[in-house]
């Protein structure tokens, strides 16, 4: 399981739209998702004082855009970038994102 912090707005676009493209999908060329043990770092650095965010749990095995695994900002950590459209079956449940 990967995972993606995302807002309860752009998720209920993606269910309007038949997939899902995150805000900045245009610049960034990619999906940024989390592996388990990265989700709390990536909250922390990227979404610090946010509320009411959602966690996608998305089937790696189901993706139907390329995915890939890599670091582009040096470091060891691999993260899982989706290239494309989040098809919505490989979105297997959505959580609030509680950083806690």
């Amino acid at each position: 399981m990967i995972y993606h912090i995302t807002t309860p707005a752009a998720w209920n676009k993606a269910q309007q739209d038949g997939h899902y493209l995150p805000e900045g999908f245009e610049q960034e060329g990619f999906i940024h998702c989390s592996k388990k043990e990265q989700i709390v770092g990536v909250g922390e650095r990227y979404y610090t004082g946010q509320t009411g965010l959602q966690i996608l749990c998305i089937n790696p095995d189901t993706i139907t855009s390329k995915l890939v695994f890599e670091n582009l900002i040096g470091g060891d950590d691999l993260f899982p970038h989706i290239y494309g459209p989040l098809n919505l079956d490989a979105v297997e449940s959505t959580a609030e994102f509680g950083q806690n």
